[in-house]
């Protein structure tokens, strides 16, 4: 446990990924909860961002990863126009082996006792009903059910979003935004890839997907059979079948460009739904020496928060639409300013988060 307090310590006050305004270890012996929450920012007001379930290889990832995605909370937040800062909590453990309403909810007697400093949402391994449970304990929770006086499943503001920044993109690199006759490949059509899949198709788009469950591939080409599948992730990169992507858009986990993949992507433009796209910030710039267009992932993905954001106000979904459309110009002016400051879109999406903040904290 030292190693995991020295290694948390560290990325707080000597790295460039600290700067986090507090960080809480949670444990409950009784219902087995092992929890992380991290409160990288306050600036811009409570903290916003969901808790993810995860049986972690160690205590030390654990910690790394609620670091990593509060931060990125801050960013995304803040380039969404919401009034929030940037947390994130994750719950060390198999949800499929120790989630109980008794761990859930204390759990969320830990988020309650932060007095709304934090303000919880789903993530990977934790669904509306969960949340459902969160709040018999904590009101500063969102994403929970119709029936519970919450917005329900925010993947499919997530999925609008996301398509909003990919006609954006086509805008940009095409001069049109729309994507029909555009070969579009999808890896990940779970919680929002089956809806991106169903906007793409809308719009004309010609689709090729996988995924590692081939339940959720079933899904898909069971209502679509006109939608290709590709047997993994290289296969669909490379659609050599196809002569190449347009478009590729990651939405399953984390990591997906990285010295691997960059190297042998067809798609001229990279724009999907998951979080922590870019492996390491070189990435950024194996992307642009390729002339690959990138969507910053935490700008085109915010139709989700946005949606959770809403829920504390009384939720509207035309105005939630209204506002994860606007993800079209945002992303469209990340374009502009990496242009004018020639620099990638990753770091024009960093400078302009950043200025929000900055004023944010002046006032």
């Amino acid at each position: 446990m030292t190693d995991v307090t020295d290694g948390v310590l560290h990325t707080l006050f000597h790295s460039d990924q600290g700067g986090h305004e507090q960080v809480v270890l949670c444990q409950d012996r009784a219902s087995g909860l092992k929890a992380v929450i991290a409160i990288h920012s306050t600036a811009l007001g409570p903290a916003l961002g969901g808790t993810r379930f995860y049986p972690y290889a160690s205590e030390e990832a654990a910690v790394a990863d609620a670091l990593n995605l509060s931060r990125g909370m801050s960013y995304k937040n803040a380039m969404a126009g919401l009034d929030h800062g940037g947390g994130k909590a994750v719950i060390i453990g198999d949800p499929e082996r120790i989630k109980s309403e008794e761990l859930l909810l204390a759990y969320g007697r830990f988020v309650a006792s932060l007095g709304g400093r934090y303000v919880t949402a789903c993530d990977v391994g934790t669904y509306v009903a969960d949340m459902d449970v969160v709040a018999r304990e904590c009101r500063w929770t969102t994403g929970r059910s119709p029936e519970n006086g919450g917005a329900g499943d925010s993947s499919v503001l997530t999925a609008y979003g996301v398509f909003q920044g990919m006609r954006a993109s086509a805008q940009h690199e095409w001069g049109d935004p729309t994507l029909r006759g555009r070969k579009v490949g999808v890896a990940g059509v779970g919680k929002v890839g089956h809806y991106l899949v169903e906007h793409l198709l809308e719009d004309g788009a010609e689709v090729v997907v996988t995924d590692v469950r081939e339940e959720s591939v079933r899904r898909i080409t069971d209502k679509f059979p006109q939608v290709r599948v590709a047997r993994d992730t290289d296969e669909l990169i490379r659609a050599e079948s196809l002569g190449g992507l347009d478009i590729y858009a990651p939405c399953a986990l984390g990591g997906a460009l990285n010295d691997e993949t960059v190297p042998v992507l067809t798609a001229r433009i990279v724009c999907g739904a998951a979080n922590n796209q870019l492996a390491h910030p070189g990435v950024e710039k194996d992307l642009a020496d390729r002339r690959i267009l990138y969507a910053p992932d935490y700008v085109v993905n915010a139709g989700g928060v946005i949606q959770v954001a809403d829920e504390l106000h009384g939720f509207d979904f035309d105005r939630c639409k209204a506002k994860a459309s606007k993800i079209f110009e945002t992303t469209l002016a990340i374009f502009a300013r990496a242009k004018e400051d020639g620099i990638p879109p990753a770091a024009a999406a960093d400078r302009i988060a950043e200025q929000r903040m900055a004023e944010a904290r002046r006032r």
